[in-house]
């Protein structure tokens, strides 16, 4: 299928197969050139929505800016269609954190990530309640709004709301959770104020207790570290502001986002250690920010979101307005530069939609982003993201030029 190309060639030397166009625009239409969010919240708009999942049949956005999650139960077949669906309030005209102050038990502020775990006991939904400082956890997909959690972990009751428990960090608390992941059997949670990314070998509050300590803590000297970078310079073992995680092809990829990057770990990860490989710094012990300048493939600034599917990674290059690709695997610690770019017309582009009005394939502040097989023949992704600044999620496709329709492919309007 020959799509119509938004992508440009890395370098004149480097030839890219895939080709992207976005096929869905959830949240407020750009009237005058906005995309603005309802004065009072709707089924349909969006406001701020900074976490998105997707299994190409299903979508879940977290709509960071009204504290709630929507679930749409089948994938979207127009534009800025109504969720099915409204977690953490009692209706979709609510607002405000905590169930708009009815109270934390089954309610949300800012949740950031979202993620559904198969499992043999069914689907588990489970949301990064970032500012209540936990995770909850759904024991299938709600197909009634309102539905409290069945489970909870970074606290000891659901009414409890402070970082770390009120304490000092440990193994088993919680301080600004914003991304998470499963993979090989393993929740994996970016503790981003407590400046480390946490690892259970299971599910807690369903396979272990609720207050089980992490297997691993990455990024920290022991369970009770927080600091920046350890304390120190940056380093390969350290993170300013671990984000979003992905893995493939053997690889774990955490966004550090405070230090501009994104690291990879190779393998299996049994105990703390530095990451094999670097993204978007020169090494790893670099840490800079070139705001305002041409970035080029190779630079990130704020990157607050990753996903792999297909053999495919895709950062979200946030405060450059752009989505960046590389072919899996990666080569060395230092990889090569980003094979293409979505969202600008260059790899020297990065204003806010292109310092235009908004468009389908602009972005401004992506922040969330997931990938997975696209329904197309041959090679295709869908991807997913939460484009926060324009208060609207847009799905993407994106196909190898052998890549044909599929009878199930989503109809455009």
């Amino acid at each position: 299928m020959n799509l119509p190309a938004t992508i440009v060639e890395a370098q004149p030397a480097a030839e890219t197969p895939w080709a992207a166009r976005p096929i869905r625009w959830l949240g407020a239409p750009a009237t005058v050139g906005l995309a603005l969010p309802a004065a009072n919240p709707t089924a349909s708009h969006l406001y701020a929505p900074r976490g998105v999942w997707t299994d190409g049949q299903r979508l879940i956005v977290c709509d960071s800016g009204n504290h709630r999650l929507l679930l749409w139960h089948q994938l979207p077949v127009a534009d800025h269609a109504p969720a099915d669906v409204v977690l953490g309030q009692a209706d979709f005209t609510s607002e405000g954190p905590a169930a708009a102050g009815r109270g934390p038990e089954n309610g949300l502020h800012l949740p950031t990530g979202v993620i559904v775990i198969d499992r043999p006991d069914g689907p588990w939904l489970v949301v990064a309640d970032a500012w209540h400082h936990r995770l909850l956890l759904w024991q299938g997909l709600p197909t009634a709004s309102d539905t409290p959690p069945d489970a909870f972990i970074g606290q000891q009751t659901l009414s409890e709301v402070q970082p770390n428990r009120g304490e000092a960090a440990s193994a088993a608390s919680l301080y600004w959770p914003y991304g998470l992941a499963w993979i090989d059997g393993r929740l994996i949670v970016a503790d981003t104020g407590n400046r480390r990314v946490l690892i259970w070998d299971g599910l807690p509050g369903v396979d272990l207790s609720a207050a089980a300590p992490a297997a691993v803590v990455l990024g920290q000297d022991d369970a009770s570290g927080h600091d920046e970078n350890r304390g120190g310079p940056v380093s390969a073992g350290s993170f300013r502001w671990p984000h979003a995680i992905a893995g493939g092809d053997d690889l774990l990829l955490i966004a550090d986002a405070g230090n501009h990057r994104l690291l990879g770990w190779r393998g299996q990860i049994e105990c703390d250690r530095p990451a094999d490989l670097v993204l978007g710094q020169q090494n790893f012990e670099s840490a800079w920010e070139l705001p305002h300048q041409p970035q080029g493939p190779q630079r990130l600034r704020f990157p607050y979101g990753v996903a792999v599917a297909e053999g495919l990674l895709l950062v979200a290059d946030t405060a450059n307005n752009r989505l960046l690709g590389w072919q899996l695997p990666l080569a060395g610690p230092l990889p090569e530069p980003a094979e293409f770019v979505l969202g600008q017309t260059d790899f020297a582009g990065s204003g806010e939609n292109r310092w235009q009005a908004v468009l389908p394939d602009t972005f401004c502040w992506p922040y969330g982003l997931a990938a997975v097989a696209g329904q197309a023949s041959g090679r295709s992704v869908l991807a997913a993201v939460a484009d926060s600044g324009n208060n609207r999620v847009m799905l993407w496709e994106l196909a190898t030029e052998s890549a044909a329709p599929s009878a199930a492919a989503l109809p455009e309007d």
